[in-house]
């Protein structure tokens, strides 16, 4: 008598998926120094060893969650440093909903593991890669990367008082949508003129 054997195919894509959510979750709770291999593999039900095997490790697996977005590219939109003005108050006034969420707990994420020198040394990197290299390049000159710096800390400073203060009164559904657009614009071009 012959027996049927049933083969379970392992879904590489879905538990990849799952350990890194699962450490997206822990980062942003604990930060990257408390978290440990054992609990993400706990939260994601899966063997230690995988985490490993898909990630190389703690640091490959926080550095695939801090680039887990939909749009890494966003700071190649603008094609010119003309329009970077308009786009960068568009993305402040624009972001709502699961977008300012998704980069409310990265924000949270990269706050909190910081000052490991580990996680700290993937932070910069990928900062310094997917936000500061896009922005000098486009801005150029001799200041270029002064003015990214700029950009950047009046981003970084509305992301602290949206994100972890609250405060929020450029609201989408406001009737000042379209003033705080425009002094968001005035005060990015101030950036890159001053």
């Amino acid at each position: 008598m012959e027996r049927e054997i049933i083969v379970k195919k392992r879904d590489a894509i879905a538990t990849r998926e799952a350990i890194r959510a699962a450490a997206h979750q822990r980062f942003l709770r604990e930060g990257y120094d408390s978290v440990g291999l054992r609990d993400i593999a706990g939260e994601a039900k899966v063997d230690v060893a995988l985490i490993s095997r898909y990630f190389g490790g703690k640091e490959g697996l926080f550095r695939a969650v801090v680039r887990h977005e939909d749009k890494p590219d966003i700071f190649r939109e603008p094609k010119s440093v003309d329009e970077l003005p308009d786009f960068l108050a568009r993305l402040v006034v624009d972001d709502a909903g699961e977008d300012l969420e998704k980069r409310m707990e990265m924000f949270i994420i990269m706050l909190r593991s910081a000052s490991s020198p580990q996680a700290g040394a993937i932070i910069r990197e990928f900062v310094h890669r997917d936000v500061l290299a896009p922005l000098t390049e486009l801005i150029g000159g001799d200041q270029g990367e002064l003015r990214a710096n700029m950009l950047l800390a009046i981003l970084m400073g509305v992301g602290v008082l949206r994100t972890i203060m609250m405060v929020d009164g450029f609201d989408a559904s406001d009737d000042d949508f379209a003033e705080c657009a425009e002094r968001f614009r005035c005060l990015f071009a101030a950036a890159l003129t001053c």
